[in-house]
């Protein structure tokens, strides 16, 4: 297996780095319009992430620029190669569909640089593209053979049912229900990492079939998944549909757990877990994975949302920390209402911020998870790398498509 691209390749990728920083959205806005124009292409595709402000194209431009600025250091690319991998086991991408992608990204290229995009500089994103391919197939495969090998496993999309819906808070205008999906062939499920999610397709009136990733909401085990998902008002309608739609004994297809965030078989020291709003599913996974598995770990659970009304799970939660008995959870309410604060938890008013971080929870000497939308993600990294928490120890998962290396 070759290690390195070619060093002439290389070369001509390096120079590519000042207009691929110019004009890197604008190449894959156009690669993702080239895609689309194929059916059975567009339909491996999440299509929620297409609209609004296109954090889809967004992030595969970010992606593109740091291939080409790191072309000859690619171990520091390794996390984001293994959660590009891990996406596409979640959508069953296969080895016959990087040819598409391989013509749509450089017919990109070439049409966003103009002259610029000389014979010379497609020939070095060709072999510097096969040359990622071929990672990332390796990689694939291996994950593929390890999803279908372990007790419950599958490979590509599995039929499930919907065994259990449940309500999990009293919002109106952000509803949160979970699902219970169990195989409806009756057999075993993968015993998943908690904080990893899945992939379902489902068919949506007048969208086909849509793909959802959602993180799993239960620990560890063989019989079902759980996922809890937010009805999403201004959505691309797919969580919606389950909320609105799918009722009990429903049929879903998923693929296999996926992801790279998650809880290790055994933490080396303690816990501390930060989510905001329905950022909370992985973390609940993990609290359940900590009270069934590691009686003696020492956990922080710190949760914000907008009030007791959203507030979803506290009750399990709060029934989890008091069975295991080293679990300290504390709640932040942002604007915190008289009647969502008296069916809510005991919290404080505001956000989760660092100082309060720091004087109640051992920061400096734990492995701290992170789940949440964008804003809550964006304040914390960085100020929790400027607290001095080293980078190797803060984890955390976006819903969406990877965005920027926020310690950076």
């Amino acid at each position: 297996m070759t290690t390195a691209l070619n060093e002439a390749a290389a070369a001509v990728v390096r120079a590519t780095v000042p207009a691929l920083a110019a004009h890197g959205h604008a190449v894959t806005t156009a690669m993702y319009r080239r895609l689309f124009r194929d059916e059975r292409i567009a339909a491996l595709f999440n299509h929620a992430n297409q609209g609004g402000d296109n954090a889809q194209a967004h992030a595969l431009a970010g992606a593109i620029l740091a291939y080409a600025q790191h072309i000859d250091d690619l171990p520091a690319l390794s996390g984001a190669l293994e959660r590009i991998a891990q996406k596409h086991v979640g959508y069953h991408i296969l080895p016959e569909h990087y040819p598409f992608v391989a013509g749509a990204l450089l017919g990109a290229i070439e049409e966003t640089l103009g002259e610029a995009a000389t014979p010379q500089v497609l020939a070095a994103w060709g072999e510097a593209y096969w040359f990622l391919a071929d990672l990332l197939q390796r990689r694939e495969a291996e994950l593929r053979g390890e999803l279908a090998q372990v007790v419950g496993g599958w490979s590509g999309w599995r039929e499930f049912v919907v065994a259990a819906k449940r309500a999990e808070n009293a919002s109106s205008d952000a509803a949160i229900v979970s699902f219970e999906l169990r195989p409806a062939d009756g057999g075993a499920v993968i015993a998943h990492r908690p904080g990893q999610y899945l992939t379902l397709r489902y068919p949506v009136p007048g969208q086909g079939a849509v793909k959802r990733n959602y993180s799993i909401s239960c620990g560890p085990n063989r019989e079902a998944y759980r996922i809890t998902v937010k009805r999403e008002a201004h959505g691309h309608g797919g969580s919606r549909h389950l909320h609105d739609v799918m009722k009990l004994g429903d049929r879903i297809e998923l693929t296999p757990p996926a992801g790279d965030f998650f809880l290790p078989d055994a933490p080396p020291r303690p816990v501390v877990l930060l989510s905001g709003g329905v950022g909370l599913t992985p973390m609940v996974s993990m609290l359940e994975a900590i009270a069934a598995r590691h009686p003696d770990l020492d956990t922080h659970y710190v949760h914000g949302t907008a009030d007791g009304a959203s507030h979803a799970m506290a009750a399990h939660v709060r029934a989890l920390a008091q069975a295991h008995g080293r679990i300290r959870v504390s709640t932040f309410y942002a604007e915190p209402t008289a009647d969502g604060a008296a069916r809510g938890e005991p919290h404080r008013t505001g956000l989760i911020e660092t100082d309060w971080l720091r004087a109640n929870v051992p920061l400096l000497d734990a492995d701290i998870y992170l789940c949440g939308p964008r804003p809550f993600l964006r304040a914390l990294v960085p100020a929790l790398a400027r607290a001095g928490v080293a980078g190797e120890r803060v984890h955390y998962e976006f819903f969406g498509p990877s965005d920027e290396q926020l310690a950076a």
